[in-house]
């Protein structure tokens, strides 16, 4: 089952994972008129940059001023995965919480949940270095190992800054939980998938392909 891409609110875009509901959802957008209530000199300015955008999916709107989201005040970044273990969910969530306000501090706890998560892979959850190396001797496929590279190395660099700066890149840090949702798709849920669908066949079958397996 393919995960879906998980679309930040963004102004002025048709459609979008609602701050509200989470759904992904058409979006109808409005101007704002300030003029009529306020007799502010500056209403009319102050209006022409408020917009608010209306969910066809849960019926909320959303307040945009100067193409920021202001109400509600959310997270960009997309929701854990259903399989995810809940420690490393716990600093998933959190690192969520702070990432619009502090992309380092997201990043080295994504980082964090990335340790955690190794040690339900099987590996020792230590050197994330090592624990990859020796997952990519137990044939793990390249793409994941690139996708908990790139965790490894920018959670390591919010921690010790060095050639990656993350106190501004908002963009680099809200990619990482794609990554991890991807690292436990693949590694959990797909896995998990399989082994309900194989233990659904007959007996027979299994015994059959049991016996197989001893002859290779």
């Amino acid at each position: 089952m393919k995960m879906e891409k998980f679309v930040p609110p963004s102004f002025k875009k048709d459609a979008f994972h609602c701050p509200f509901c989470g759904v992904f959802a058409h979006q109808d957008w409005y101007a704002c008129t300030l003029k009529d209530y306020f007799a502010f000199s500056y209403a009319e300015k102050v209006s022409s940059k408020l917009h608010v955008s209306f969910c066809s999916h849960c019926g909320e709107f959303s307040v945009w001023y100067d193409g920021n989201l202001i109400y509600p005040k959310s997270s960009f970044a997309p929701m854990p995965s259903e399989d995810m273990p809940e420690d490393v969910k716990e600093d998933f969530l959190e690192a969520r919480n702070i990432v619009m306000d502090s992309p380092r501090a997201a990043a080295a706890l994504l980082r964090l949940a990335l340790q955690k998560l190794m040690i339900h892979l099987g590996e020792k959850g230590k050197n994330l270095n090592e624990d990859i190396a020796n997952l990519v001797k137990k044939g793990l496929p390249q793409k994941i190992q690139k996708a908990l590279d790139v965790v490894r190395v920018i959670g390591n660099n919010a921690v010790h800054p060095g050639e990656i700066d993350l106190r501004d890149d908002k963009e680099t840090a809200l990619a990482l939980f794609e990554l991890i949702n991807m690292i436990v798709e693949v590694m959990i849920t797909q896995p998990k998938q399989v082994d309900e669908l194989f233990g659904k066949l007959p007996d027979g079958a299994k015994e059959a392909i049991e016996r197989r397996d001893k002859r290779i």
